[in-house]
């Protein structure tokens, strides 16, 4: 993984991990549901920040590769990218 996405990728993972703690915590409070939902979809905010950066390292470094070595890995790349592409569009945005 390039080291300034990795540094990213792990500063975001631990920003989610104390979300998702404070979600709990307002869960075992019986905090108002639109502040719990609120926080939610913040945490779903930062779930698709981290995945840009997973895509961004992935086209990076791996689908480059794949793409230089021509063939069959190329067509695999390509397979990879519309699979991830068809999950989000069938989970929505």
């Amino acid at each position: 993984m390039i080291d300034d996405i990795k540094k990213r990728s792990l500063h975001r993972a631990r920003i989610l991990q104390g979300q998702m703690r404070g979600i709990e915590r307002m869960i075992e409070a019986d905090e108002y549901c639109v502040d719990i939902i609120t926080q939610s979809l913040a945490i779903q905010k930062s779930l698709r920040s981290l995945n840009k950066l997973l895509v961004e390292n992935h086209l990076r470094t791996h689908v480059t590769d794949m793409f230089d070595a021509g063939g069959e890995e190329r067509e695999k790349a390509v397979a990879e990218l519309l699979a991830v592409f068809e999950l989000q569009n069938n989970r929505g945005s």
